[in-house]
This record gives C-alpha cells, structure tokens and sequence, in this order.
C-alpha cells in the first residue's frame, strides 16, 4: 500500500510525498481509513512507529476539506499530551503535513509565557495541541472554548497515568462535544487506561501493531554487569571517540542527569542534561544542540525525554537501569528509528539485578550480556548473596517499611511537580 492509496486530500498527499514519504507504516495503513470514515479508535503502539502522523493526517483531511472562507477559526481539532516536548513534537508533524493547507495547530504548555499563548489562541487556530495544566489554567480563565471540538486525541495516555494527569484529563473531555470523533493512543494499554477508553470512546476500533514485549529487531540490546561506583569509568570506555555518533543516556532523577553531564563534559565530551528542572529555553537550546550534532551525549530523565524524537540516534544507554518494564521498552525504541540500526546498552550492578530480571521475564529472552568490558563483576559474584540472620532479617523489614514510606512522599512530589510544569 502506498499514500496514494489513503485517499487523503491531494495537498496533505503532495506535502506527504514532498517530504519523501511513499509507503504509511502498519498503524497508519490502519488507523487512517477507520479515522476518515469517523470512527473512534484505541491505538496500541511504541514510540517510533509514526502514530503521529496516524492521527494527524486524517484531523488535517478533514479540515482541509470544510470551507475557509468566512469561517472563523476555532478550535475542531485538540491533542492532549502528557509533556511540553511531546507536545512540540507534535506540533512540528501537524506544520509538515498541513502547510499547503489552511489549516493551522498551535501547542500551549506550562513553563511559558501564558500572554504570547493567549495572543495566539485568540488570533484564530484550528488544531489545539496542549498538556492538561496549562489547557486546564486557560479553560478557567475562558480564553480556550471547546464547544466546538469535532476530533479529540489523548496521546500516551500510559504517561498520563503515570503523571497523575488522569482526573484531569476527564475534566477536560466532560467539557467537550458529547457528539466528537475520539483517538486514545498509549504505549501499553493496562486496566485503568481499558477503563478510561470505556468512558470515552464509542465502539471503538482496535489496533495494536508492535506487541508490548517485543522490542525492534533492529535494535541491538547488550547488558553491561557493573559496580555502581565503575559505572562512569564504563560509560567512558563506551564513548570512545569513534565508537558511537550520538547517545541518549538516561539517568534516574534530574541531579543524577545534571552530575553525569558535568562530569562528561569535565572528560571532553560535548554533553547537556535534559529535564524538568531546566527552563524551556535551557532545554531547547541542548536539544537543537544535539539535533544538529553540536553536542553528541545527551542526559535525560524519563519524564522529559518522551517526545525527544532524534531520527540518527545510535546508542541509547540506561545508565541507571529503568524501575519499570515499560519503561526499557520506551527507553530503547528512541534508536533504530526509520529503519536504521540502533544499539541499546544498560549499565547493570548488582543492586539493580532485579529491575534487569522483570526486563528480561517482559520481552522474553535473556538480554545478551558483554563479557569484554573493563569493568565485569565476576560470574560468581553476580549471583553470591549473604544469609541473613533473623536480627538482620527483622531489621531489613523495619528498613522496606521506612522506604515505602519515603517512597510514597517522593510519588505525591513528583505529580505535584509534574503538574508545574505541563
């Protein structure tokens, strides 16, 4: 199947093939038709796999197809994403497909200016794209109308779970059309976002295409069995001059990201931290840097680097191992994008064996170990572990008890601050 055969209008089409796209990807080849004859739909699928676009195109065709003249512009279209990074990725699809067009998207999100937004917003805009707290903060202040929404789209709505967006997100469809053509897109579809596509999808049509435990062929996945305190020495030995192009490593939490990005550039390399905690302009200055290879190692949390979408992006490096399953899968499909290879290297000691286990149990196979690096923990000690004695056995109990409880202050921080800043 090639565009053509989509039948999309004949100025999203040339804008299609302009950009030298002749054959849709196996969501768009599905989404598409099902979208353009107005059906709700629930999309299961990884980063990479062009949903944007799946979306996008069908939004701007039928735009593109309601007169112009005389119409004021409001808003028909509204994307939902959970960051302002996904959000401007997604701006960046909808200005590329629709420039021969008259239609025309607008992102908002937190951490701006809400003035240059609002000025915007009230110039005329068809397509929406925004995170629910700024959207929400402009919906209060009756700036943003949705009364006249036709299409609404909730993108990685998993992210949105995570982020404690969820309540929000409901706040802002019971505002829209109760006659409205509804897309839910996530990464893997756990039973609160089953539940959430019930309340707002109508007889939706269902789409899955790269199953949740399998990761791109394309990818190459080695495991590195470090000690915590070798991980930088490795990382270095990793990124020798002519051994990678460019690197996405993810740290754990945004200190770890700006100390690792201190040291990198202390040795040499050029390198910035990516995350929440950076202002926006901080943070669109590393990533243009990176996108035009001005700087070739960047550091990023999880929250910040989804909708980080580099197409020439060689390694991608858990320099702390991901806490989730899902999360491996999000970390490493940002390589290997548009048929090229990729390699994904996750730095391992042996407090973090057991992330690396349910890894391992998610997508099926054992995940190849290197056993030529510099710093290999030796076989015998990477499954060696002390008896404990009752004391020591009743003391780690009172220690998880303290921990869980540290644990859920450090959750309700986290949403409070990723509220700040969507």
């Amino acid at each position: 199947m090639n565009f053509n055969a989509l039948k999309l209008h004949p100025l999203i089409l040339r804008a299609v093939q302009e950009d030298g796209y002749n054959t849709p990807t196996p969501i768009q080849a599905q989404a598409i038709p099902a979208l353009m004859d107005g059906h709700d739909l629930l999309g299961s699928a990884q980063t990479g796999t062009g949903k944007t676009a799946a979306f996008a195109l069908p939004m701007i065709h039928r735009l593109a197809g309601m007169p112009n003249k005389g119409r004021g512009k409001v808003i028909s279209g509204l994307v939902l994403a959970p960051t302002r990074e996904l959000a401007l990725q997604i701006k960046e699809n909808f200005d590329r497909y629709d420039r021969k067009t008259h239609v025309k998207a607008l992102a908002i999100y937190g951490g701006t200016s809400k003035h240059n937004q609002i000025v915007k917003i009230k110039r005329g805009v068809d397509v929406l794209i925004a995170t629910p707290g700024r959207l929400l903060d402009l919906m209060q202040m009756r700036v943003v109308k949705l009364d006249h929404v036709l299409m609404a789209v909730l993108d990685e709505a998993d992210q949105m779970l995570d982020m404690g967006f969820i309540d929000d997100v409901k706040k802002i469809m019971n505002a829209l059309p109760k006659t409205r053509q509804t897309m839910l897109f996530s990464a893997t579809v756990p039973k609160p976002i089953e539940s959430l596509a019930r309340t707002l999808l109508n007889d939706p049509v269902r789409i899955e295409v790269t199953p949740q435990n399998e990761p791109v062929d394309t990818i190459k996945q080695e495991v590195f069995m470090v000690k915590r305190e070798d991980k930088k020495a490795l990382l270095m030995d990793v990124l020798k001059p002519g051994e990678f192009e460019s690197a996405l490593i993810f740290a754990r939490t945004k200190r770890g990201a700006d100390h690792l990005a201190h040291y990198l550039h202390k040795k040499g390399l050029q390198s910035g931290a990516y995350h929440g905690d950076k202002s926006q302009r901080e943070r669109e200055r590393v990533l243009n840097a990176f996108k035009a290879k001005k700087m070739n190692v960047l550091i990023a949390t999880d929250v910040a680097a989804r909708g980080i979408d580099i197409s020439a992006l060689s390694h991608v490096i858990n320099y702390d191992m991901p806490e989730t399953k899902e999360t491996y899968i999000h970390r490493i499909g940002r390589t290997a994008r548009a048929g090229k290879l990729g390699q994904a290297f996750s730095f391992c000691s042996l407090e973090e064996r057991h992330l690396l286990k349910a890894i391992e149990k998610h997508v099926g196979f054992k995940i190849p170990l290197n056993l030529s690096h510099n710093f290999l923990i030796p076989a015998s000690r990477q499954t060696a572990s002390k008896p404990a004695n009752k004391s020591r056995a009743k003391k780690g109990y009172q220690a998880s008890s303290k921990k869980k409880k540290k644990t859920g202050q450090f959750h309700r921080s986290y949403k409070e601050r990723a509220h700040k800043y969507a």
